[in-house]
């Protein structure tokens, strides 16, 4: 599944596209994804503006002129594909050519832009578990889809001492608790892996264990907050990972993949300088966990 990195990458992708964009025509063409479309859905987007594209989670929002907002979750499978009239290709070293399976083209949106350029972006998902649904903006936060989100792993909030509050007392193991959207949105099993290596610390322990009932924070609450935040920043900043089906909005591969330091290499040395360790595997809640026994403590 697309994680955070993948998910903020497809919105600037976008964003250049679609924000200030008129939505003149939608072609809905299949009642359901994951979820039924909502009712109306072609009547209520079409004619309106696209004032602006935010992200929660791994969650895109699509806000409009006036309500509704547009939720949108790209499940396993699914991807925004941007086509101009121009047919402009963005050229690259990961670049794959746009998917050609029309059948798995769900939602078409004609777009045409202040400068009178047109275009359609298209949602495309073969396995159907991404969805669309609608908010009001007054109650957005309060949507189920939503609600009860914790802190984005991307600012300067995710700190030591807001780990410590977070998992003081917990027992359940560090990377069950890194997982629970409750708690820190957006981390998923990738990164979790990669952030858990380069903070040193071992998947299997106790989350309450790097927490503190009597200071605010603790050196590994703080290391862990700094390798969150790094993490997240530089698989942005590389375009995500491409696993499997993945592909960003302009249907060029992201290449982080590239620069695992744990995540699928089960078997190869650790890269930790003055580790003599190798990266092993253990299933955690029915998902591979990749990591190094020997540096991870």
């Amino acid at each position: 599944m697309p994680e955070l990195p993948e998910v903020e990458t497809v919105r600037r992708g976008l964003q250049p596209v679609m924000e200030g964009a008129l939505i003149e025509r939608v072609e809905q063409r299949r009642p359901d994804l994951r979820f039924p479309f909502p009712e109306r859905f072609v009547e209520r987007l079409t004619g309106r503006t696209i004032a602006a594209i935010s992200r929660r989670a791994k969650y895109l929002t699509f806000h409009l002129d006036e309500d509704p907002v547009l939720i949108s979750h790209l499940g396993m499978s699914g991807s925004f594909r941007i086509e101009m009239d121009e047919a402009i290709e963005t050229p690259g070293r990961f670049h794959q050519e746009r998917s050609k399976a029309v059948v798995h083209d769900h939602a078409v949106f004609h777009l045409r832009s202040p400068t009178g350029a047109a275009s359609r972006i298209i949602f495309n998902d073969p396995r159907r578990f991404g969805f669309m649904l609608f908010s009001d903006a007054a109650a957005l936060q309060q949507h189920p889809m939503l609600a009860g989100l914790g802190v984005e792993p991307t600012g300067n909030s995710l700190d030591g001492a807001l780990i410590n509050a977070l998992f003081k007392d917990r027992r359940a193991p560090l990377k069950a608790a890194l997982l629970d959207q409750r708690l820190i949105a957006g981390l998923g099993n990738i990164y979790v892996c990669e952030v858990l290596w380069r903070a040193g610390l071992s998947p299997k322990r106790a989350a309450g264990s790097i927490a503190s009932s009597r200071r605010a924070s603790t050196p590994r609450t703080e290391t862990l907050a700094l390798a969150i935040r790094g993490v997240i920043a530089d698989a942005i900043a590389a375009g995500g990972s491409s696993l499997r089906d993945y592909v960003h909005a302009d249907g060029s591969l992201g290449y982080f993949q590239h620069r695992f330091d744990v995540y699928d290499r089960q078997g190869e040395p650790c890269r930790r300088d003055g580790c003599s360790g190798s990266i092993g595997r253990i299933v955690q809640s029915g998902r591979s966990t990749f990591y190094c026994g020997a540096c991870q403590r």
